[in-house]
């Protein structure tokens, strides 16, 4: 009897760990990450710096309040408990006064690691020092984890994964719960009982369609998330259904702003991630952002649909020689449309909304995101002149009898 009762309180208690926080992430995370401007070339000066520069700039109150340490923040072995230290030379003031810094100015602070024995720059991995990894935050007031899988060997990455959840849980911290696993092993199909949001393909840079060893360009990773899993009805990009609040695949952090795309191919990245409902992890130098950047990526009107609470992603409708057309449902009937030129020139790029558009339910005011300005109604032809890989982003609104 004694037994069985222990057994009981075994299985209770392995079930109250077993599951990720919820109400977290109801709308894709917005923040900023180190990693794609700055790799290695972190320090404690450089995250005050930035926070302090994304008040300043209207960042943080646009939404990007996650402000996340990638790789190579820990000093290369652990302590002699096992427990995982800052760089001294990089971080002298520690992880807590870090986390401290960054919620007196209203930020939430996020920090990195993997799922293997190493980091992918051979720092100290999470395997095996899962749960203590997780108290460790929790005394540091971490709130996101960015979880990569480097060094992980023949391990199974859901049974993986899911320990550093449990561990999470078991540590009683809500942390949002970044899987970066680039898709191999098809997370969408099992990652929303472990995580807030997955990657679905490789890194991306800051390109349009270059393919490099290890990285890609926007809108390869665009197509690569798009042709995952053939959609079934043709109104969902392949991977759209495992998507939505709480849940969310993550195609990379944005190249928004960096040097190797033009400010055309930004507007064309920025406005992809708001069709895709992607999470909006900036990573260029805001320090040195120009006035045409800053209020780009601090667009209201483009973050709200990103944003938007029904939390449908988005799919290309349509696809012709030099232009795509990809759209979202939005609550409250709205539609948000892209129209990317994915030519290599400047052109005038039309839709002919009486084409194919049922879905849409009836007449629509068409809305200019990027102009703010009405740009009539869904009963006639909407054309603009957009650069190459630019794109219009569009919010159409049902017209009431």
């Amino acid at each position: 009897m004694k037994k069985s009762l222990l057994l009981l309180f075994c299985a209770i208690c392995s079930s109250a760990i077993a599951q990720k926080f919820e109400g977290l992430a109801l709308t894709p995370p917005m923040g900023w990450n180190t990693w794609n401007t700055f790799s290695s070339n972190i320090n404690e000066a450089l995250i005050m710096q930035t926070a302090d520069i994304m008040v300043k700039n209207g960042m943080r109150d646009a939404g990007y309040v996650y402000i996340v340490l990638d790789d190579t923040w820990s000093a290369m072995e652990r302590d002699a408990h096992g427990n995982l230290v800052a760089h001294p030379e990089k971080f002298p003031s520690g992880m807590k006064a870090l986390g401290d810094y960054l919620h007196e100015r209203g930020f939430k602070f996020g920090i990195y690691n993997c799922a293997g024995k190493k980091t992918c720059g051979g720092f100290p991995g999470g395997w095996g020092h899962e749960f203590q990894d997780a108290l460790k935050y929790a005394e540091w007031g971490v709130d996101y984890l960015k979880y990569d899988w480097c060094n992980s060997g023949d391990a199974n990455p859901k049974d993986a994964y899911t320990r550093m959840r449990d561990g999470l849980y078991a540590a009683k911290r809500p942390i949002v719960f970044s899987i970066c696993e680039w898709g191999g092993s098809k997370p969408w199909e099992w990652a929303a009982e472990v995580g807030h949001l997955w990657r679905t393909t490789g890194d991306i840079t800051d390109c349009f369609d270059c393919k490099q060893r290890w990285e890609q360009g926007w809108k390869v990773i665009v197509d690569l998330q798009f042709s995952q899993v053939q959609p079934a009805d043709g109104q969902n990009n392949g991977i759209g259904k495992y998507a939505g609040p709480g849940h969310w695949n993550d195609p990379d952090m944005l190249e928004v702003g960096r040097d190797g795309l033009t400010y055309a191919e930004s507007r064309g990245h920025f406005a992809l991630w708001c069709i895709l409902a992607a999470p909006l992890m900036a990573g260029n130098d805001v320090r040195h952002m120009s006035p045409e950047i800053t209020a780009l990526i601090t667009d209201k009107d483009a973050i709200a649909i990103d944003q938007d609470k029904l939390g449908k992603e988005g799919w290309r409708f349509r696809a012709e020689p030099g232009q795509e057309m990809w759209v979202r449902e939005l609550s409250g009937g709205d539609w948000a449309v892209a129209l990317l030129n994915t030519g290599k020139s400047t052109a005038d790029l039309s839709i002919d909304f009486s084409h194919g558009w049922w879905f849409l339910g009836g007449n629509c005011a068409v809305r200019d995101v990027w102009d703010k300005k009405d740009a009539g109604t869904t009963e006639k032809k909407f054309t603009k002149r957009l650069d190459s890989h630019d794109a219009a982003l569009l919010r159409l609104t049902p017209i009431k009898k």
